[in-house]
């Protein structure tokens, strides 16, 4: 699947007959929507005008969560939807989706007292269905996390929500959409809409923006759908429609885990804002985010400004003083864009984290909600297109069965196992190969394999790609993995296709991206 040539066979195929359903936008959304028309018998097409998962599906938090924030601003909609979707996910996708727990820390000046936080965590497990939550003393939350030795901490208390590799939880619902009939394909943009004499989206221009690409195919369907995210008021605007999308921002720094060591998640109270921050241990490092801020033109990949980088420094520094952490320990950054509703709050982080459909010109837009309920507004998406797409019926499971044996090379614990299954599904054999390369980069739980499978099966178009989203290397290793390149190339330029000047404008490019939008204040 997605094997080199794979474009140029998808691509003449495109306009030949009309689709039932063409989805714009490959982040989880449009992924979602994908999966799910494709497990209904509907011919659907979604194209991305980057990468899959290039805009806000890979810069999240990691998180699976029903947002226990928003309950204090009454979103409870939002919630009871979240922490449903969330069991469901995590019973569906282990080791992709799996279940973490988090140390709720309350310290001096924070507005809300200790015992709201019980009743709200009590709210919170109730909408789940399982009571998980109990309280902890400063003595006890110093026990389960030395890290918060020598700060203030009053106590706090302890409960359980989930995380996830986002992008290659994006890669895993497409990847499936695909074999059960979907066509994907990034680096596709919809340059204009096609429209009936009556007005109504009828289908798209699109256009092909893959290095050395030029071509263009007008692509016709019953339904077309945006998923573009905080993307959604250019297609929009194209229809004459105001825009309603509020684009804010939310940033996060890496540090090795070494330099801040967690068993678990801490979730504190920002002392300037009042906003929840998180502290969560990932892939083999430590994220610390998020911010809420503003943002501007999308024209640019979204970077993290000198003034967050000092406001989650702060945060740090109140739950960690012992370790002394400051610029020069983080390893990596990176921020993504949040599409929500806008409602002209004067404060980014009180818009509703609701999602919302409308219907205009024939042209069906879903935007804002969270990554944790994709699946629902993927049918939601899906029933409000029934009348064009004919009957869908009930609803079945988000992914498909994992292969109930494989042959696994030695080195390979159970976790390692456990997580291979959960990224790759059914693909985990051929992902595992020979097992030659079955073991990890160094520095990464990412295997040698994985990086190979990727250059050879997934639609890898640049190096950012394979760096920053297929394998996550551009995260988690110092320098964005550039330490590394001369043994990244010797795993992954063959099946890539690409001569050596082609590898040699790819790494330039990456190095640019990395320095631009990833790395730490000291690169």
């Amino acid at each position: 699947m997605w094997s080199n040539g794979y474009r140029d066979g998808v691509w003449s195929a495109l306009g030949a007959e009309p689709w039932d359903l063409l989805i714009i936008g490959g982040g989880i959304t449009g992924a979602g929507i994908a999966a799910e028309a494709a497990r209904y018998g509907k011919r659907a097409l979604l194209v991305e005008a980057q990468d899959f998962a290039s805009g806000t599906s890979s810069r999240s938090t990691k998180l699976v969560h029903g947002g226990l924030r928003y309950l204090r601003q009454g979103q409870f909609l939002v919630t009871r939807k979240s922490v449903r979707e969330r069991e469901r996910l995590m019973t569906e996708a282990p080791g992709l989706v799996d279940r973490l727990g988090f140390s709720l820390a309350a310290f001096p000046g924070d507005e809300m007292p200790r015992w709201m936080y019980g009743v709200g965590l009590a709210m919170y497990d109730a909408l789940a269905g399982k009571w998980a939550h109990r309280g902890l003393s400063a003595g006890d939350l110093k026990a389960r996390l030395p890290s918060l030795e020598g700060s203030a901490v009053l106590g706090g208390y302890h409960y359980f929500d989930a995380q996830t590799d986002d992008a290659r939880l994006v890669l895993r619902v497409l990847r499936e959409a695909v074999r059960h009939g979907a066509t994907a394909l990034n680096y596709v943009r919809a340059d204009s809409l096609l429209r009936t004499a009556d007005g109504r989206v009828r289908g798209a221009v699109l256009r092909d923006t893959a290095p050395g690409a030029s071509r263009t195919a007008e692509v016709e369907a019953k339904v077309v759908i945006s998923a573009t995210g905080a993307w959604a008021d250019e297609l929009r605007a194209g229809l004459g429609h105001a825009g309603r999308i509020r684009k804010i921002r939310g940033s996060h720094l890496t540090f090795r885990a070494d330099r801040l060591p967690l068993a678990e998640a801490v979730s504190l109270i920002h002392p300037r804002d009042q906003r929840a921050v998180f502290a969560i241990p990932w892939e083999g490092v430590t994220i610390f985010g998020t911010t809420d801020v503003d943002h501007g033109e999308l024209d640019a990949e979204p970077a993290i400004s000198e003034d967050e980088t000092a406001y989650l420094l702060e945060a740090v520094a109140r739950a960690f003083p012992s370790l002394s952490i400051g610029p020069a320990d983080i390893i990596s950054t990176w921020a993504g864009v949040r599409p929500v509703i806008n409602t002209g709050k004067s404060d980014p982080s009180k818009e509703s984290r609701e999602h919302a459909i409308w219907r205009e010109n024939g042209l069906l837009t879903i935007t804002g909600g969270k990554l944790t309920t994709f699946a629902v507004m993927a049918r939601e998406a899906l029933a409000a297109a029934e009348a064009d797409l004919g009957e869908l019926g009930a609803r079945g499971r988000i992914f498909d069965e994992v292969p109930a044996e494989v042959r696994w090379p030695d080195a390979l614990d159970a976790a390692a196992r456990v997580r291979l299954l959960g990224r790759h599904g059914a693909e985990v054999a051929d992902v595992l190969g020979d097992g030659e390369l079955a073991r990890p980069i160094d520095g990464s739980v990412v295997l040698w394999s994985e990086l190979r499978h990727a250059a050879a099966h997934e639609a890898v178009v640049t190096l950012s790609d394979l760096l920053l989203r297929r394998a996550r290397l551009g995260l988690l290793l110092p320098h964005g993995g550039l330490d590394l390149i001369g043994e990244i190339r010797a795993v992954a330029q063959s099946p890539l296709g690409w001569d050596d000047a082609r590898w040699a404008r790819e790494e330039a490019a990456y190095r640019a991206t990395w320095a631009a939008a990833y790395a730490g204040p000291t690169g």
